[in-house]
C-alpha cells in the first residue's frame, strides 16, 4: 500500500491555496472596475510560484521532494490551476514542442471557453 504522505501534503496545500484564493477574491472585491484584477493577481502570483518552487526543488536542496507537493502541487493548484498550465507550456518548450505548446495553449483557451459556454447553456435547460 502507498503512503498516504503524498495525498496529505497535496491536500494540506491546496486547502491553504484555495483559502489563499477566496482571500484574494475577497480584497478584489473593492476594486470596482468590472476588470477581473483579483483573478489576474491569482494566476500571475501563482504562476510565479510554481516557477519558484520547482526550480527550487530541482536546482538547490532548499525545498524538498515533500515539500515540492506541498508548495508547488498543493499550495499552487489550490490557488489556481493556471500555474500549472504555464509550467507545462515551459516544458514543452524547454523540449523543443513548440507545436504542442501552441495546440496545448489554443485548446485550453478555446475549448476551456466552448465548456463554459456549454455548461451555461446546459444550465439553462436543467433550471
Amino acid at each position: 500500500m502507498q503512503s498516504l504522505t503524498p495525498y496529505l501534503l497535496v491536500g494540506i496545500g491546496g486547502m491553504a491555496g484555495a483559502v489563499l484564493r477566496y482571500a484574494v477574491s475577497l480584497a478584489g472585491q473593492f476594486i470596482t472596475t468590472g476588470f477581473p484584477f483579483a483573478t489576474l493577481t491569482v494566476n500571475i502570483l501563482g504562476s510565479f510560484l510554481i516557477g519558484l518552487f520547482a526550480e527550487l526543488s530541482a536546482t538547490t536542496t532548499l525545498i524538498s521532494p515533500e515539500m515540492r507537493l506541498l508548495l508547488a502541487t498543493g499550495l499552487c493548484g489550490g490557488f489556481t490551476t493556471f500555474s500549472s498550465f504555464m509550467y507545462e507550456i515551459h516544458g514543452l518548450l524547454q523540449d523543443g514542442q513548440i507545436f504542442y505548446a501552441s495546440l496545448y495553449i489554443g485548446l485550453s483557451a478555446v475549448g476551456g471557453f466552448l465548456a463554459l459556454y456549454c455548461g451555461i447553456l446546459f444550465s439553462k435547460i436543467w433550471s
